[in-house]
């Protein structure tokens, strides 16, 4: 009794210090617009709080349980290759730590975040195939708080691909589903009517944090999102770009929607920002790798890191068997002979402006066939700015001061490549 009186207390003081952050800061609804703080019905905007997680196994049964400080609207579906459950619900924020990572049951791992604007999305990683026996939320009883309830129970291959042709829902993740993520521009941009466009793409964000600094435990999406918002405000100081962002908060993006907010804004450079990890023998590899597109990956290394940033959306939870026949195929067919000659002339000249402030790979220009680079008409180059698994990198990653120093450095190559790209010097922009 006493501790389920203290779970109360909890939540409810949960619930009171959302308000009062809200309250400061002005609170922001599903869809991104500014609510009122004042009235019971702001209150009610305000997203809930996922504030505990419970897993229990009962035989071929495995329950995973949320407490919330109010009921959502919520669904569950399941997906294979691999095998996991998708949960999503109102967008709420999550005051719980990353699950351990042994397994229970029929529960490996789950991950959560912001998947869509007014969309929050948990993942659940499956030891096996397991059919979704029950999925809803409950309102908190006799002092209980709210719950979200997902019941799984072990099945075999044929079982799931039975379940999945008998429910409804196995279309929900689709494409037709998806919310428009990244920012829409309309009337779309004319080419030339205006500065040149530079989309700056960070990797990851929202329920895909990407690597993770074993050392500090800092997640690449985070370490990217600050760069790219410093070189943003570098590359638009006096008016000389115009700068467009794929994301510019902790918010999932899928890689094929990152490539039309460039198409949309008739981008003439598009710059992808990650940071590297990497495991074995080359452990101990640090610096920036300036990487272009390529059928033919220039290295082993190189592959494997395409391979696994192309995963993004599945990690996010995406079914892509649907995906339309130009997104699977060979992506390097659509790419023109002449931007693939000016991403390398980019990547060379940004490789050389990085190289006089920062380290450097031992190999800092490769290719891979990376599907963020893909658009045929946009000079594109996907930069990873160091090595989460590198201790000394991981310190120079999370500094203001390098942050500041290297982002100089990507202007002043953009000013180049403007600069040959239109046959004339550009004088440079004062950068903050």
């Amino acid at each position: 009794m006493v501790a389920r009186r203290l779970s109360v207390l909890l939540l409810a003081a949960i619930t009171l210090a959302t308000a009062a952050h809200a309250q400061t800061t002005g609170a922001v609804s599903g869809a991104g617009r500014a609510q009122p703080a004042s009235s019971d019905g702001a209150r009610s905007a305000l997203p809930a709080v996922v504030a505990a997680a419970h897993l229990s196994v009962d035989g071929p049964r495995t329950r995973l349980t949320f407490d919330l400080t109010r009921a959502v609207e919520m669904r569950a579906f399941a997906l294979a290759d691999p095998y996991r459950v998708i949960i999503d619900l109102d967008e709420v924020n999550f005051h719980i730590a990353p699950p351990a990572a042994e397994r229970r049951g029929l529960v490996k791992t789950f991950r959560f975040g912001l998947f869509a604007p007014g969309k929050s999305r948990i993942v659940v990683e499956l030891t096996g195939p397991a059919v979704v026996e029950r999925a809803l939320t409950i309102e908190g009883e006799e002092g209980r708080p709210p719950r979200l309830h997902l019941d799984l129970v072990r099945t075999d291959a044929d079982g799931f691909r039975r379940a999945l042709a008998d429910r409804a829902v196995s279309n929900i993740a689709r494409r037709g589903d998806r919310e428009t993520l990244g920012p829409r521009l309309s009337p779309r941009a004319e080419e030339g009517s205006g500065p040149p466009v530079v989309v700056i793409d960070p990797g990851h964000g929202g329920i895909d944090p990407g690597a993770t600094a074993p050392s500090t435990g800092d997640e690449e999406k985070m370490i990217v999102l600050d760069f790219a918002k410093v070189l943003r405000d570098k590359l638009a100081a006096g008016g000389r770009y115009r700068v467009v962002m794929t994301r510019d908060r902790d918010i999932f993006i899928p890689l094929a929607d990152r490539v039309r907010v460039a198409r949309e804004a008739r981008a003439q450079l598009f710059i992808s920002v990650h940071a590297d990890s990497i495991s074995g023998a080359n452990e101990n590899a640090r610096g920036v790798t300036v990487y272009t597109l390529s059928d033919r990956a220039s290295d082993a290394d190189s592959e494997r890191l395409a391979e696994r940033e192309n995963k993004a959306d599945a990690i996010a939870g995406l079914d892509l068997s649907d995906e339309p026949s130009e997104i699977a195929d060979i992506l390097i067919d659509l790419t023109r002979r002449e931007t693939r000659i000016y991403s390398a002339n980019f990547a060379r000249t940004l490789a050389g402006e990085m190289r006089q402030v920062t380290r450097m790979h031992r190999l800092p220009l490769r290719s891979a066939g990376f599907q963020v680079l893909r658009a045929h008409d946009i000079p594109s180059v996907l930069v990873e700015l160091g090595f989460v698994t590198s201790r000394r990198d991981v310190e120079m990653l999370t500094s203001a001061i390098w942050r500041d120093r290297t982002a100089d450095s990507v202007a002043k190559a953009v000013d180049q490549f403007f600069a040959a790209r239109n046959g004339g010097p550009v004088a440079p922009a004062a950068r903050r």
